[in-house]
């Protein structure tokens, strides 16, 4: 696959993710649909691994990285399954866009990375501030309970902005296949615990919709977005990368209310351009590389 090509399919991957989960979890719910999703994702990159004799490292670094990811998984996953039940499909990927603003500011502690600048600042400052434009009213955001939803993913995205930078720390230098392999290898009997302690039944119905979900999450949002994500970042200029998390929200909440009929009000598109606008300020310099005309 060309390298534009594998950038929109990502695209593409992450704009429709967040609906398809929500959707996954409708008449199955969350804990099946999660755990059905990873054993999915997991048997796909098994054979993938297999039929191109990729291997499974298992050295230290390798087994560290798959537990740091693994546990970040799990931990941003189900708690992310469970707080889509409450909010619009689009603010899922809205608060995700947070992710490098958090990552940023692990990173500057935990791997002493360069320290805030003014512009890191503001742009996280921004952030705060599309999410106190959310918060102004639980109705926009989904619903009863959405102030819940809204706590449930932004909880989500820091273990998950933990995870990364906890990865980056060990610096396993595995294919980035296998390391998805073994992350969802360490994850599976976490998701399956889950399940079993919340519901443990099987769907006595599992309906079109919500099992042509699970499916397309398996394979496309588990397995091959990662492993298209991970070719992007290898093949382009970060500030390019960086536009994928500028981009994906707006289509997110244009698909949900499009496709589910959910009414996104003026505060929640205010809240999300404010994130945008913030994540954009914060990784400028990046942004101005990809964007600036290239000569021959």
């Amino acid at each position: 696959m060309s390298v534009p090509a594998a950038y929109f399919t990502v695209i593409l991957i992450w704009s429709t993710t967040p609906l398809a989960l929500k959707w996954s979890a409708q008449g199955t719910g969350f804990a099946f649909a999660v755990a059905a999703r990873m054993a999915i994702g997991l048997a796909v990159a098994a054979v993938i691994i297999a039929i191109w004799r990729v291997g499974l490292p298992m050295h230290r670094r390798a087994r560290q990285s798959y537990l740091a990811g693994g546990l970040g998984l799990f931990g941003a996953m189900v708690l992310t399954y469970w707080g889509a039940q409450y909010i619009h499909s689009g603010l899922i990927s809205v608060l995700f866009g947070l992710a490098p603003l958090i990552t940023g500011l692990m990173a500057m502690v935990w791997l002493e990375e360069a320290s805030i600048t003014p512009a890191s600042l503001a742009g996280m400052l921004l952030g705060l501030a599309g999410l106190a434009v959310i918060f102004g009213d639980s109705r926009e955001m989904g619903g009863a309970h959405a102030v819940a939803g809204v706590f449930a993913l932004l909880a989500a995205v820091t273990i998950y902005s933990a995870s990364l930078v906890w990865i980056k720390r060990i610096g396993d230098d595995s294919p980035p296949l296998a390391t998805t392999a073994g992350v969802l290898a360490v994850s599976l009997p976490l998701f399956g615990l889950v399940w079993w302690l919340t519901d443990g039944h099987l769907p006595a119905q599992v309906p079109a919709r919500a099992g042509a979900a699970i499916v397309y999450l398996g394979v496309f949002g588990s397995v091959l977005g990662f492993a298209l994500y991970y070719y992007v970042i290898k093949h382009m200029e970060t500030g390019e990368v960086a536009l994928i998390t500028l981009v994906t929200p707006v289509i997110a909440l244009l698909l949900g209310s499009r496709l589910d009929g959910e009414d996104v009000g003026v505060q929640v598109w205010l809240g999300a351009a404010c994130i945008g606008l913030g994540l954009a300020v914060h990784q400028w310099r990046a942004l101005a590389g990809a964007l600036a005309p290239r000569g021959n």
